[in-house]
């Protein structure tokens, strides 16, 4: 048995530890210092959670932001983040202030991303590594989740595949072994940069996958629509696994990683239906950005968006729509808040 201690009581966080429990680990969860009254109410809710419309097990064991100290004190095997991209600085803050110049234990995340950094492009599992080393905790081996699985059939243990990444091979297939189930298989992957990309830009590629259904054609009616609009989703499905495939290779990750799990397994679960596919149909519709956004979204994240408006300049300056267009499409409709436009003719 290992202690596992997950940081974030977050709909993917908290589901991550069902299969930890299931594997007999020692479970706990830490809340943010912004989920102190979440926490609360679960508790008098005698543990329902309702981002995951579901009740979690007592043997797993969650804590308030006040607690986080103490839940270290003992030792711990695997680190779990399960926070939000906008929080890596903060958990950074926090783990370098528990194990400034000491071994981190290993580090698994959740959390899928991709930033700018000095004009080039960052992988959250290199950002934090950053962050950690600038605040004198140096010492961290970082792994990475990819893969589809979304947090409320996970938390219902329904049949779930993932990819888990490390640079090095064995430390991937340790964590991977610690974590699989009946139910939650994983593999893994030394392809750290290949799962990583994947996992990040399939939500910008999941944009335009939802936008199918409103470009299909415009002169049908809506029931003709409806009725085969696939024939043009999956014409945008295969160019965005085209340009992924291009887009990662330049990221130096590996072009077979895209047909994977991290890849098209995550486009296909994230373009069903999930926010990144909602604000694409929105924009098919020919609603801008902002105006999507503010009528329909507000306070919703949508994860493509955020990212697109992140690599927008660097995307523009590596590649032309020639090469990228759906990706540049789909990227400059946003930043610049224009109607949507895809160049089909370019479609490889």
């Amino acid at each position: 048995m290992s202690k596992i201690v997950i940081i974030g009581a977050g709909a993917m966080g908290t589901a991550f530890a069902l299969p930890c429990l299931d594997n007999n680990h020692d479970v706990n969860i830490v809340g943010t210092h912004l989920e102190n009254k979440f926490i609360d109410n679960l508790k008098k809710d005698k543990n329902f959670h309702k981002g995951l419309n579901t009740t979690i097990p007592t043997e797993i064991k969650i804590f308030k932001f006040n607690k986080f100290n103490d839940v270290f004190k003992s030792t711990v095997d695997l680190i779990v983040l399960g926070i939000s991209s906008k929080g890596i600085e903060w958990a950074a803050d926090q783990l370098s202030n528990l194990y400034k110049g000491k071994q981190i234990p290993n580090l698994l995340m959740l959390t899928k991303g991709l930033s700018i950094h000095n004009n080039e492009y960052e992988l959250l599992v290199d950002k934090l590594e950053r962050l950690l080393s600038s605040k004198g905790s140096s010492r961290v081996n970082i792994s990475a989740v990819g893969g589809p699985c979304l947090a409320a059939g996970l938390a219902n243990r329904v049949h779930s595949s993932v990819v888990i990444a490390n640079k090095d091979i064995h430390t991937a297939k340790k964590i991977a072994d610690m974590l699989n189930t009946n139910y939650y298989h994983t593999s893994f992957s030394d392809d750290l940069n290949g799962v990583e990309v994947s996992a990040a830009i399939k939500n910008i590629f999941s944009m335009a996958v939802g936008a199918a259904k409103s470009l299909c054609s415009n002169n049908i009616s809506e029931e003709v629509r409806e009725k085969n609009y696939l024939n043009t989703a999956s014409a945008i499905i295969k160019q965005s696994i085209h340009e992924m495939e291009i887009f990662v290779e330049h990221l130096k990750g590996r072009k077979e990683t895209v047909k994977g799990l991290a890849g098209l397994g995550d486009l296909y679960v994230s373009s069903g239906g999930g926010r990144n596919a909602k604000m694409g149909a929105y924009i098919g519709q020919g609603l801008s950005f902002s105006e999507a956004k503010k009528t329909k979204m507000e306070k919703i994240t949508v994860e493509g968006a955020d990212l697109a408006k992140e690599i927008a300049k660097k995307v523009n300056e590596d590649f032309d729509e020639k090469k990228l267009p759906l990706m540049l499409g789909m990227i400059n409709a946003i930043v610049e808040d224009k109607k949507l436009e895809f160049d089909w003719e370019a479609f490889r």
